[in-house]
């Protein structure tokens, strides 16, 4: 059958019909979520089947010819045939490709995996599945459409496999190399602290591999640009998200931001780290009386489980003695209440190795997730010059944000996005209500053999750790690899130093053996080996065991504690049972983990102090079980709430985010703002000024002179108060502009003849330079704004409608100052045509001078007044500067000819401008 005669409408996917969600209750939200899953899977079988039915042509194809299809496929789509309708024959070539490469037959399941990529979902697919493979097969078809860069050449439209780190990003990439370049289809990708021209090399060629911060900075640093030569993303047309649930969710809760100035001095710090370690806190036991009752006899209160702190009246009197200051809360003191509630949570909150670690004298956050340091993160409003402080290493002080954008709204700007991972049923509502994605689970190629061990519940901590140990002593004594999963670095060290004493050799894996990382995972299942690894999420490398450990029953894989998220746990087990491989797994738990303390209170301990259970038995009920599966539950929904809420509050701001992003990039693609600046912003600006001076109640009392003198600041006007008497608003309105736009018009023709196109270009430049420091302090508003709003909950407002109305009367008062700085800038420009020698002296105009928009470079940096034209650049052998006369600016424009301005006193000695006498 001819591959091109394939009819895709027999097996396209049925249409998805469009529901209001938000009404759903939880349990009525699952059933809808299951509903069609049975038939869905059928026709993933039925298409993963008929691609098979292809091999044979493909296999008949010879290397040229294999290659030679990209340019075939492509060529189809230019003549109008739909993406869907290529997906068998490019799926069936990349499976030839891939086993002309490594002699690798994709499985059919993988087949389904890479059908649910292409149509925008997530494939769950289990540990060792071959997730790495089933990702080129979308990549490769969603490839295949091709663009017109804004250089003129035509590129595919690029595509983007997100994952967890760079090492990661590296492998996959060349991993698959060889299949795509078998298919004619170039692949790249971009890492932390890579050359420029490297990145931008990267995202030009098909297929581009990378982490979601480095994705996410470039959006960032691609929307801080002053030329469209610095960009580096060419679009989002498709995304894959590798561990789709660790980026998606684990790693959503802080957004992305990039930071400028410095504006605090580090002294406040680690003076007031030095005050709260003097301070005596205690957990809040939750309830208002007996919180009442501790605010006497402690200086402040936390809580673990809410992760806030409160100061008490003995607390701020002890501050304010230490630091001199006669009222903590008094207007002049307001940075030191954050700076002082900043240092309590680094204090009573903030643990050494839990929460981050020291390495290389700096501060670094542990990803309570993965385990992973976090590099180049940092907490914000604060905290981590606090932490700094209180562990005394060099504070890098808070900084001003610049750009920022959260996860979820980066991936959000995809036209359509895919997912892959293990574990993300359980996080299925989330991705729903926020991505518009799927959860669809994959068979295994081979049933899963691993057990999976009720958990051991003890009382004690101390008896749990006990029986781990023994535990893997025997383990080890027969020779079964073990990996043992544990929460936190401290806890990866206890459990090292215990086997240590015990004579147990292994190896460790957490936030500070992050180099030899995938090393230590590729032994784990060696005959013998003992790995303790700090929360397995994300690692992204397979465990594979020989016969010799299938004998002994392959990978045993024990977890020292519950996590807070069910799924993460399930990601801990599927590193046991890869691929059909036997295995086992067991979770040790006490009545004093974290977990089971802080959600499900002291009723674990209790009801085994209640049986007189030793320490040293262990309970296997499932009423315990229960209790802390509901505990897992609890904290999600919490998390979820959470990330929901970070996402409401960003939708504010990325609205307002996209209307300035949009309007950047219109200005680097080189549009005429001409028409926009002298048909809407002039006449929105004057009218604006116009307004000020002219209030309707108070029609006798108009200061005319004033508004006139405000208009001569603005741009230099002609027109005189006597001139407006009697005149209603919209009057004055029409006569200024008239006036403004004669003086603008005259301006550009004085410009223009120095270089032809060089004021569009200082246009675009002054709209950039404007936008760009205008949005930083915007930011900061809106940063400052937030962290108050919800303190409207006491009158009984909602917060976020108080953010979002607060919110647009901001952007509003933004584009109105932004409009007008840019007008002020463009008619306070005094542009010299004078050359510059190499000596710097000044010379003729080289007749041959370089078009100005063509010659025009941007720093980035908010200039306004005497160095404002300067930053521009300027068109070769030119010098530009602007100078300030008297309450405005004028513009003097120098030539071999010197003329006359039309607001330039007349040469006939009158006293008039030129424009009202000679001129006229």
């Amino acid at each position: 059958m001819d591959p091109g005669a394939v009819d895709p409408g027999a097996v396209d996917p049925p249409p998805v019909d469009t529901l209001s969600l938000t009404m759903v209750g939880s349990e009525g939200f699952e059933r809808f979520l299951r509903f069609g899953e049975g038939r869905r899977m059928k026709r993933l079988g039925e298409q993963a089947a008929y691609i098979a039915t292809l091999e044979p042509q493909f296999q008949a194809l010879s290397d040229a010819e294999l290659r030679g299809k990209t340019a075939e496929f492509r060529t189809r789509l230019d003549n109008g045939e739909e993406l869907d309708a290529l997906l068998f024959e490019a799926y069936a070539a990349v499976r030839e490709a891939r086993v002309r490469e490594s002699n690798q037959r994709m499985f059919d399941v993988q087949m389904m995996g890479g059908i649910v990529l292409h149509e925008g979902d997530v494939a769950e697919m289990k540990t060792g599945e071959g997730k790495t493979f089933v990702a080129s097969l979308a990549l490769y078809l969603n490839a295949l459409p091709t663009v017109t860069h804004y250089d003129g050449r035509t590129l595919g439209q690029g595509v983007h496999l997100v994952t967890v780190n760079d090492y990661l990003a590296q492998r996959d990439a060349e991993w698959n190399r060889g299949v795509y370049d078998r298919l004619g289809m170039s692949v790249a990708f971009i890492e932390t602290m890579q050359a420029p021209e490297d990145r931008k090399a990267a995202y030009e060629a098909d297929i581009t591999y990378g982490t979601n911060s480095e994705f996410g900075f470039d959006y960032l640093r691609d929307n801080m640009a002053v030329a469209l030569e610095q960009t580096v993303q060419r679009g989002h047309g498709y995304a894959i998200v590798d561990e789709v649930d660790s980026i998606l969710i684990d790693e959503a809760r802080t957004p992305l931001i990039i930071s400028g100035e410095p504006t605090s001095a580090a002294r406040t710090y680690r003076d007031m780290a030095r005050v709260v370690k003097g301070l005596r806190g205690v957990q809040s036991k939750g309830t208002k009386l007996e919180d009442a009752e501790l605010q006497h006899e402690y200086d402040f209160l936390f809580d673990e489980k809410h992760h806030t702190v409160a100061v008490t009246e003995m607390g701020i009197e002890k501050v304010e003695r230490a630091l001199k200051v006669e009222n903590l809360y008094g207007p002049a003191n307001v940075q030191l209440v954050n700076h002082l509630h900043q240092a309590l949570k680094a204090e009573a909150l903030y643990k050494r190795d839990v929460d981050y670690v020291i390495a290389d004298g700096e501060v670094k956050i542990v990803d309570e997730f993965t385990g992973r340091i976090m590099e180049g993160r940092r907490w914000s409003e604060g905290l981590h010059q606090a932490v700094e402080a209180k562990e005394n290493v060099e504070i890098m002080e808070e900084q001003q944000t610049v750009a920022t954008i959260t996860l979820q709204n980066y991936f959000r700007l995809y036209e359509k996005l895919g997912g892959m991972t293990g574990t993300a049923k359980t996080e299925e509502k989330e991705f729903v209500e926020i991505y518009g994605l799927e959860i669809v689970p994959i068979p295994t190629n081979v049933t899963v053999a691993r057990i999976d061990k009720n958990d051991l519940i003890f009382k004690t901590t101390e008896a749990k750790f006990a029986a781990v140990v023994d535990d893997i002593k025997e383990r080890h004594r027969k020779g079964q690899p073990v990996l043992v999963g544990t929460i936190a670095v401290e806890t990866s060290e206890l459990l090292a130093e215990l086997l240590k004493r015990q004579g147990v050799p292994h190896q460790v894996l957490n936030a500070k053996e992050h180099a030899r990382e995938a090393e230590i995972i590729k032994d784990a299942g060696r005959v013998g080996a003992v790995t303790i690894a700090t929360n397995m999420a994300g690692r992204g490398v397979d465990i594979k065991i020989d016969d010799p450990v299938r004998g002994l029953g392959g990978l045993y894989v024990l977890g020292t504690e519950r996590h807070e998220a069910r799924r993460i746990d399930n990601q801990l087990r599927g590193r046991s049972g890869r691929q059909g491989d036997p295995g086992e797994t067991r979770f040790y738990l006490s009545g004093r983990d974290d977990l089971v303390r802080l959600f499900a209170g002291d009723r674990i301990y209790n009801i085994m102090d209640r049986f007189k259970v030793p320490d040293d038995q262990p309970m296997e009920a499932k009423i315990l079980s229960n209790q802390i599966e509901n505990a897992q539950k609890k904290v999600e929904e919490q998390n979820f709430v959470a990330r929901k809420n970070v996402v409401k509050y960003d939708d504010v701001l990325n609205r307002q985010r996209m209307v300035i992003y949009e309007q950047r990039r219109a200005v680097l693609e080189g549009q005429d703002l001409s028409e926009e600046i002298k048909e809407e912003w002039l006449p929105e600006v004057l009218s604006d000024v116009v307004a000020e001076y002219t209030a309707p109640e108070l029609h006798d009392d108009w200061d005319l002179g004033e508004l006139v003198n405000a208009m001569e600041a603005l741009y230099g006007t002609g027109v005189a108060a006597e001139e407006l008497v009697g005149l209603e608003r919209d009057a004055i309105v029409a006569e200024f502009l008239d006036d403004a736009l004669d003086v603008y018009a005259e301006r550009e023709r004085a410009i223009e003849a120095l270089e032809e196109g060089f004021m569009r270009a200082l246009e675009r430049w002054a709209v950039l330079q404007v936008v760009d420091g205008r949005w930083r302090e915007h930011l900061e508003a809106m940063d400052y704004m937030r962290e108050g709003i919800g303190l409207r909950s006491m009158a009984q407002k909602d917060p976020l409608i108080e953010y979002r109305n607060e919110g647009h009367q901001m952007f509003q008062e933004l584009s109105r100052s932004i409009r007008q700085e840019v007008i002020a800038i463009l008619y306070h420009l005094q542009v010299n045509a004078e050359p510059v020698a190499a000596n710097g002296s000044s010379g003729q105009v080289p007749s041959n001078a370089t078009n100005g928009a063509e010659s025009l470079s941007y720093e980035h940096q908010t200039v306004a007044g005497s160095a404002a034209i300067n930053a521009a650049g300027r068109p070769a052998g030119q010098t530009a500067t602007a100078v300030s006369n008297g309450g405005g600016t004028t513009t003097v424009v120098k030539s071999e000819n010197e003329s006359i301005g039309r607001n330039d006193p007349c040469w006939c000695g009158s006293g008039k401008k030129f424009k009202r006498c000679h001129g006229a």
